[in-house]
């Protein structure tokens, strides 16, 4: 009898490298917020992969970068202390990189600090030359002995059965932490609130910056009419000002409406359900450095 494997596995990287991206493309659900922006990733949000001989836990953690609220504290506590729980790290950075830049150093340092097993994994290699993808392996694999390095685009699915199978090869047996079906430790209000900060951060652009976090307050489920499951949820979107409030809203209500659409629409194909979503705008200028609302985004 084959041995059954399992372990828990770490994305890590600088912000905005892709690691959402690819932790959705492994888990093939949607788990994770993407915007093409920085701090996306609040918390260590976990992704489940099922295969026949093993059970894949993933950890997305916040991007690194450099504090400036307790937010920010908070999420790279977040994610240096993954480190230590995890049994193998999946290293994230970008093809387009010409050297080991300050927050790739600080990580790497960490990995050789932690010297965990890690398989290192090279973004966007669509955007690059093949000779300038040779030189950053070269370079890395100078720095630390990783088990394999992997170059990918995270947007391909041809690469998802790659990276799994090394994964796998590289964990030790072990029982199965979570039930087959399930694909994440989240609950459904902690993905609700997700899937419309995601939306929002995506339909605003640059027009108002990570300053908001969403906060569902009421989620129930009925029967419709039709006899269907429908949730009722109700969500709160804060901002820090005014002037963002005003931009959330948009003329008329037009761009609340929009991300609400947005969101319902992903919700219903997430949870596999009908979906009845309301959403109102807050002002909480100073949330990023309330104990209250920031202890929500710690390492659980």
């Amino acid at each position: 009898m084959t041995e059954f494997k399992s372990g828990f596995v770490s994305l890590i990287g600088r912000t905005n490298v892709g690691k959402s991206t690819l932790l959705n493309l492994l888990v093939g659900e949607k788990v994770a917020a993407i915007a093409n922006k920085v701090q996306t990733t609040r918390t260590a949000i976990k992704g489940i992969v099922n295969r026949k001989k093993s059970q894949i836990i993933f950890i997305d953690t916040p991007g690194i970068h450099k504090p400036k609220t307790k937010l920010n504290e908070t999420m790279l506590e977040t994610s240096f202390s993954s480190l230590a729980d995890c049994d193998l790290l999946l290293f994230l950075i970008e093809a387009t990189s010409k050297d080991i830049g300050k927050g790739d150093r600080i990580i790497l340092d960490k990995i050789k600090e932690a010297n965990k097993k890690t398989i290192l994994i090279i973004n966007k290699i669509d955007l690059v030359e093949k000779e300038s993808l040779l030189h950053l392996i070269d370079l890395y694999s100078k720095e630390y002995n990783f088990q394999a390095v992997i170059p990918i685009s995270a947007t391909n699915v041809k690469y998802k059965e790659v990276i799994l199978d090394e994964i796998e090869k590289n964990l030790k047996s072990g029982p199965l932490y979570y039930d087959k079906d399930e694909y994440t430790d989240q609950t459904l209000r902690q993905l609700a609130e997700e899937t419309i900060r995601e939306k929002a951060l995506k339909v605003l652009q640059d027009e108002v910056p990570h300053g908001i976090y969403v906060e569902v307050e009421k989620m129930k489920q009925r029967k419709n009419k039709e006899n269907q499951d429908i949730y009722d949820i109700e969500a709160t979107i804060y901002c820090q000002r005014d002037s963002h409030k005003g931009i959330i809203i948009g003329k008329n209500g037009e761009m609340l409406k929009r991300i609400g659409r947005m969101a319902r629409i992903d919700m219903e194909e997430n949870f596999g359900t009908k979906v009845n979503l309301k959403t109102w705008v807050k002002v909480n200028k100073d949330w990023q450095e309330k104990d209250s609302i920031v202890k929500k985004f710690k390492n659980q």
